[in-house]
């Protein structure tokens, strides 16, 4: 793990980075998942920053994932726009993880919306079902916030007990009810991956409470909650876990899966994400 002292100064110099290409100041940070990407292709573009054109900056390896931030306006909205994300399984450490989002926040962004591909639990769940995530499981991964504390950006002993912000799930809500979306709602748990869930880790999982599973996004929300940003979230079921279906799992499944439901989703964070500027 990495002092403070050089953990802050890392991130800093990374907004001071991307301050020499823009600088917009976001409202709003919003994580696009495995295969959700062209999300970002609706946004009024005001610069793009790829993960690699910054020094050291952990980058996307994964299909789906394009690995830059996109600055601009969405439904009019000021957002920054990470398209794609880095994973524990790709060989980054948990503070690398969670670093575009330390990042996001220096740049001035007050609310993280999360978004995933993930397999479903429940089973009254089916591939391409959206999830409204009022909860999350993390204990099996690593902390972010493991190693000294960065007093600027938080407390040393953050609660967790309102992860996912009543209000912004709310307007979430309503969002998919004027669109006619008939979205889901659970608890989302995180896994390391790369490998998909055993058919006994998928019983473990129910039995913990967990309605969908995948690996990535409740250590960015535990980061985001610690640096004091209202937080909100939706999964996009794109396959049934590990042991509910008698077919393997693959990737592209994952990929086909959100391709499917591209258009709902688009409607889904668009129209939430005005509604919640309105309200901030």
């Amino acid at each position: 793990m990495l002092p403070k002292d050089k953990l802050k100064e890392i991130v800093d110099y990374h907004v001071q980075q991307i301050r020499r290409v823009t600088d917009f100041v976001p409202d709003i940070a919003l994580v696009l998942g495995s295969g959700l990407g062209a999300l970002a292709d609706e946004v009024d573009t005001e610069a793009v920053v790829n993960y690699n054109e910054l020094h050291r900056f952990p980058v996307s390896t994964v299909p789906g994932h394009e690995g830059r931030f996109v600055f601009g306006r969405l439904g009019g909205v000021k957002v920054v726009i990470m398209q794609g994300r880095v994973h524990y399984y790709e060989g980054y450490n948990i503070q690398e993880v969670v670093m575009p989002i330390r990042v996001m926040v220096g740049l001035g962004a007050r609310v993280l919306y999360l978004t995933n591909a993930s397999g479903g639990i429940n089973p009254e769940f089916s591939a391409g079902d959206l999830m409204l995530i009022t909860d999350q499981i993390a204990m099996f991964v690593p902390s972010p916030l493991v190693g000294e504390n960065v007093d600027e950006w938080g407390t040393r002993f953050p609660s967790m007990n309102q992860i996912y912000d009543e209000n912004l799930s709310r307007l979430i809500e309503q969002t998919a009810s004027e669109n006619g979306i008939d979205l889901k709602k659970g608890v989302y748990l995180q896994t390391t991956g790369p490998q998909y869930e055993s058919p006994a880790e998928v019983q473990m999982i129910r039995s913990l409470g967990g309605d969908a599973v995948g690996m990535s996004t409740a250590v960015e929300a535990i980061t985001a909650v610690h640096m004091g940003l209202k937080v909100c979230g939706v999964s996009c079921i794109t396959n049934m876990a590990g042991g509910t279906t008698a077919q393997a799992i693959t990737h592209d499944e994952v990929k086909e899966t959100a391709d499917r439901v591209a258009d709902m989703f688009k409607k889904l964070i668009t129209g939430s994400i005005v509604k919640i500027a309105n309200e901030e």
